[in-house]
């Protein structure tokens, strides 16, 4: 039975593939979700999306989730996009260009002559693709992100977008101002900051009331740490799906001079810094069961084989590595030795990615979390905590949608981000590293860190600090 008194919080996800919506109550009870597809143009290394699409799906998406709940009050609601999305408006909020999305690569030109200015930029993120935008389309517009279209929708006006966002935009998020270049740039302003109200033009279209707060959201990695619950100071996040992502929460920005580690800033002071990695379970073999290997792959540990799988050419987090390729040193006894060499391969890396944060100073004495796609493996599961030296949260619940109803929440109610976030989340299990078994792993992982020193990608000062902490606790060793 639905409370008809009940509060439910509405989060949008703009994803790659298509919008999902989720409203969910306070203590975390999903009362109503729904998703639309959405298309887009790949060719090489072009990808791009038609911007109305974005607005259709939201339509879909949001009828859907609330059509099956009467007497239910939608609190506020949040939007999370891809970060790194970017197009041009018009005055009234209108898009008079394609999306560029998060990895659509170019803009080289333009991200090289940025980082000749000084800028520390890459080739994809948003601000040298509305540098192209301008360029390529030959005339002017307003920097826009992929939730401003949407909040914009919902208002009826063009509204500020987040901090959150306009990160990869060149935003400063520590002097809160824009970089000095020829672009018109959005006002900007914190997440969880209240935008307006649902219009009614607005609500007829997608189901959601008239007047329902609309707040200022986060990127789509961000909203999947708040999803996570991982919000207090010194936790972490680790996403595993086609490749790794790790964030975590500081009581301060990580200070990285090689530019691998950047920050985003949450509200209530606290920073979210954290990196992004090139291997993961992308690399695994498709033609397979995964269930039967993860079986098979038991009997290898450690494999006769270390692998660093990376997905595609380059590495970006725990090193820098532009040309950096996938390697396998030693021969598999099979395929089974093959496919535990990879597993254990990418939990190598989610190790030096902790290393190389205890090498800057980033708190890491918080609850660890895993979510993504690779967290439905029991196994894999267990094998990184193992790796790793120290437990692993698994939610029940990890879509971004859920962060963004939780930030949603926040700011409406003023309630602080990381007790919503933590009323929402609910554990479904903790997986503890079983005795002696980070030990074993020490050796192989020493011989990654030497080869990977040997090739030039890993510095040797963040090798060094990787071998002192051999067959420790990555949490506080």
């Amino acid at each position: 039975m639905t409370d008809e008194n009940e509060t439910a919080w509405l989060g949008l996800d703009l994803g790659t593939q298509s919008v999902r919506a989720l409203a969910v109550t306070a203590d975390g009870t999903v009362l109503g979700r729904g998703s639309a597809p959405l298309g887009g143009r790949r060719e090489g290394v072009r990808h791009e999306q038609d911007p109305g699409e974005w607005w259709a799906a939201v339509r879909t998406a949001c009828s859907s989730a609330l059509l099956t709940r009467t007497g239910v009050r939608i609190g506020g609601l949040a939007v999370c996009g891809t970060s790194g999305t970017v197009l041009l408006t018009d005055p009234e909020g209108r898009p008079t260009t394609p999306a560029l999305m998060y990895d659509d690569g170019r803009a080289a030109g333009e991200a090289a002559g940025l980082r000749a200015a000084g800028l520390a930029v890459q080739d994809t993120w948003a601000l040298p693709k509305a540098l192209w935008l301008v360029r390529e389309y030959g005339g002017k517009g307003r920097v826009t992100h992929q939730p401003d279209v949407v909040t914009a929708r919902l208002v009826g006006r063009p509204v500020p977008t987040d901090s959150s966002h306009a990160l990869k935009t060149g935003y400063d998020v520590e002097r809160d101002a824009w970089p000095d270049i020829a672009l018109e740039l959005p006002e900007v302003v914190l997440p969880g900051s209240r935008l307006g109200e649902v219009c009614p033009a607005a609500a007829e279209e997608t189901g959601i009331p008239a007047g329902t707060p609309v707040i200022a959201g986060m990127t789509d990695g961000c909203a999947a740490q708040i999803a996570a619950g991982a919000l207090r100071h010194g936790s972490w996040n680790s996403v595993l799906g086609t490749t790794l992502v790790l964030k975590g929460a500081a009581p301060d920005p990580v200070r990285d001079p090689a530019g691998v580690v950047y920050n985003h800033r949450a509200p209530g002071g606290t920073w979210l810094p954290g990196g992004a990695s090139s291997v993961g379970a992308g690399a695994l073999p498709a033609d397979v069961d995964p269930v039967a290997m993860d079986e098979r792959a038991a009997a290898f540990e450690p494999s006769g084989a270390v692998a660093y799988p990376l997905v595609s050419r380059g590495e970006r987090f725990p090193f820098r590595a532009p040309d950096a390729t996938a390697l396998l040193l030693g021969t598999p006894a099979d395929d089974a030795d093959r496919w535990a060499a990879l597993l254990q391969g990418v939990a190598f890396a989610e190790r030096l990615c902790l290393d190389y944060l205890h090498h800057l100073g980033a708190p890491l004495d918080g609850p660890l979390t895993f979510t993504g796609g690779a967290a439905r493996s029991l196994y894999w599961n267990q094998l990184r905590a193992d790796i790793l030296g120290r437990p692993a949260r698994i939610p029940e619940q990890t879509e971004p949608a859920l962060g963004m109803a939780a930030l949603a929440s926040h700011g409406t109610t003023g309630t602080l981000l990381a007790e919503a976030a933590e009323h929402m989340v609910r554990i479904r299990t903790v997986v503890e590293p079983r005795p002696g078994r980070t030990a074993l792993f020490a050796e192989p992982y020493a011989r990654l860190v030497d080869e990977l020193t040997e090739r030039g990608w890993l510095p040797a000062p963040v090798a060094a600090h990787a071998r002192g902490r051999l067959a420790g606790n990555t949490a506080t060793s």
